[in-house]
């Protein structure tokens, strides 16, 4: 995934804390390719977010903040 999404996407998404659900469209350019789905400040329910996501094509990532 490392040449999916860039180094500042992935900063601009990771939280100073708790965790973000993120999506990747793999449509849009390289560089506005991650957006924010939701912030949870509980692991367990960004994990059951995820779980949770009705669409099986959807790519999710979950971006931790600092503990």
């Amino acid at each position: 995934m490392s040449a999916d999404v860039t180094d500042d996407e992935k900063k601009a998404l990771t939280p100073p804390s708790g965790f973000n659900l993120c999506g990747i469209d793999y449509f849009e350019p390289l560089g506005r390719r991650l957006y924010l789905i939701e912030h949870f400040e509980r692991y367990q329910d960004a994990l059951q977010a995820k779980k949770d996501r009705e669409r099986p094509d959807e790519y999710l990532i979950l971006y931790a903040g600092a503990p």
